[in-house]
């Protein structure tokens, strides 16, 4: 197959309206983003020489879409239903999109959490076809290069990780890539960045899963991983070729362990427009969690004290994120900083013990606090009824730590508690909605990170709601690539948060619900890009979108024009010869 198939057309948004290709016949139908499988015309059958290669019938996408979804109900088990739809993407990307956004609520648990764990750890022995970029040290020498492969697909966004903090299941070696797959799977659905724009990349620095070490099976770089000094050049390397080749693009640092999460953070805050997912994504899902809860408290944020069980990437950026609006709302940084505790397996963090550089920031000093003096109040009981908890998260993945007697200290302290377990997978929760539900007598407000189902509350039905990052990166991204944005700020996740929050409805709001549902996910993805464009302009880091002829000037209604025509939605495009 040449190089080069096809050539995108583009409109004065940047929204691709036509495919032309350089090459005829099967070349066609075996490329995923010009393959329309039945429903190309008779006109394309002829011009792109596909005639005769196809049965005589057209189908609209309707009936490929209804088709697709008998066949995926069928399917026994929910792996089964993921290799089906990767499968699907990887010989007709569109049609697969448009299956996702039939049933988004239900096949988002497919593509990505849960599933994709499952994914991960059977990425080997699954393994059909490459997608995405595998940098390992064989051959990161030659980044550039491997990178210009991908130019003439305009990358847009790029998912990168490293494999060593897959959530729930830690090191995952070359199957973390999947988690990067399903993440840019919905940034098409929630933004609308068209999938040809997307790059998934695995920093391959290898593995201390010794099962995967020792599995035949394995695809990935099959020694210990990259420490110290040479992981730092890895990355070093990747990033420096990475602003080369794609200097506007956005770079989403995706599932990297603790430490080197906030450390490459950090370092590539200036040099690449990017952002940690783990770190500010879900500061800023928690925090729309969180302000939803103060409408319905009718409180302000700054009258809640915080608990933070789990200081990992999560926990601490959520802390971050709780930080950032505190002040924005005109608390002094130390006073925003007395109001959150964070809570590790030694118990709350103080500043009396040796910590990570992450944890420092919000350690506590007992001369400040004198009774973290003593042991036993350190644990997670005694510091709700200390410290007077009122918003309690957790991140910790121990499975029912929050406990009746938590619910009830949490009880003592406020009238409506705020308790959000939102560790991942389901079964690692720190609570079943259900139990808080029933211990706090219905007077507990409650959001999760995987998905349950509704429970019963005085009589009626109610939704939990899910603290997704999906409601925030999609726009984030979107936001951020519409205004020109040259670096990813803090307000742009405040702005991000409160976007999310305002699109919860007043009957949801007077059912304790603090979430959006997901089946909104292309509306709320689209305020929030709004939101986030609007943050740049006021922040001054705004640009050119260099992806568009239409420019928004700085000016907030142009920029909402250019967000909303911008947006690829799965439909076939018109695919012609060049």
């Amino acid at each position: 197959m040449p190089e080069k198939v096809y050539e995108f057309i583009y409109d004065e948004y940047g929204n691709t309206k036509e495919i032309k290709v350089n090459a005829r016949g099967t070349a066609v139908q075996a490329n995923k983003y010009t393959n329309k499988g039945t429903t190309f015309s008779e006109e394309e059958r002829k011009n792109l020489e596909i005639e005769g290669l196809l049965p005589p019938a057209i189908r609209t996408m309707e009936s490929q879409v209804k088709n697709n979804i008998q066949i995926f109900n069928n399917k026994e088990s929910d792996i089964e239903k993921f290799i089906y739809i990767r499968s699907l993407f990887d010989r007709n990307v569109t049609l697969a999109h448009a299956l996702i956004a039939s049933d988004i609520e239900k096949i988002m648990r497919i593509i990505y959490t849960p599933t994709v764990g499952l994914a991960c750890q059977r990425y080997s022995s699954m393994f059909r076809m490459a997608n995405g970029l595998h940098f390992y040290p064989g051959n990161i020498d030659r980044a550039e290069d491997i990178l210009r492969q991908y130019g003439h697909r305009d990358i847009r966004v790029a998912v990168v990780t490293d494999n060593q903090g897959i959530l729930g299941i830690g090191d995952q070696g070359a199957g973390g890539i999947a988690i990067c797959l399903g993440k840019l799977m919905l940034y098409t659905q929630g933004a609308g960045i068209a999938p040809w724009h997307c790059l998934p990349v695995s920093l391959d620095v290898g593995t201390d899963n010794r099962k995967l070490l020792n599995d035949d099976n394995y695809l990935g770089w099959r020694h210990s991983r990259l420490k110290g000094k040479d992981y730092v050049e890895f990355i070093q390397r990747f990033a420096r070729a990475f602003k080369i080749v794609y200097p506007n693009a956005l770079c989403q640092w995706e599932d990297f362990s603790k430490q080197n999460a906030f450390a490459i953070r950090d370092a590539y805050l200036h040099d690449l427009i990017s952002f940690n997912d783990d770190i500010q994504g879900t500061g800023a899902v928690t925090l729309a969690a969180v302000l939803t809860a103060m409408k319905i408290k009718k409180e302000q944020l700054k009258d809640q004290v915080f608990l933070i069980h789990g200081a990992g990437a999560g926990g601490v950026g959520i802390a971050e994120q709780i930080e950032t609006v505190l002040v924005e709302d005109g608390l002094l940084l130390d006073e925003a900083r007395k109001r959150i505790f964070t809570l590790d397996s030694r118990g709350i963090v103080a500043t009396n013990r040796k910590l990570e550089p992450y944890k420092k920031k919000f350690a506590k000093d007992p001369a400040a606090f004198p009774w973290l003096g003593d042991q036993e109040n350190n644990a997670l009981l005694q510091g709700i009824r200390k410290a007077r908890i009122t918003v309690l998260i957790g991140t910790s993945g121990q499975t029912g730590c929050f406990t009746e007697e938590v619910v009830r200290a949490m009880l003592a302290n406020t009238e409506r508690p705020v308790i959000l377990p939102l560790s991942n997978p389901t079964e690692m929760a720190e609570a079943q909605p259900v139990d808080i539900y029933r211990q706090s007598k219905n007077r507990a407000l409650v959001a999760t990170g995987s998905p349950f189902s509704p429970v019963t509350v005085d009589e009626r039905e109610v939704r939990i709601g899910q603290c997704n990052n999906v409601f925030v990166f999609p726009g984030v991204g979107l936001g951020v690539l519409a205004s020109g944005a040259r670096q990813v700020l803090p307000s742009f996740f405040t702005a991000a948060a409160h976007a999310v929050s305002n699109q919860i409805s007043e009957e949801d709001i007077d059912n304790g619900i603090l979430m959006p549902p997901v089946d909104r996910l292309r509306e709320i993805s689209l305020q929030v890009a709004c939101a986030v464009a609007k943050a740049a302009l006021k922040e001054k880091v705004s640009g050119l979108c260099v992806y568009s002829t239409y420019q928004h000037d700085n000016n907030p209604d142009r920029i909402e024009i250019l967000i909303e025509r911008m947006r690829w939605s799965p439909r076939y495009l018109p695919v012609s010869p060049a």
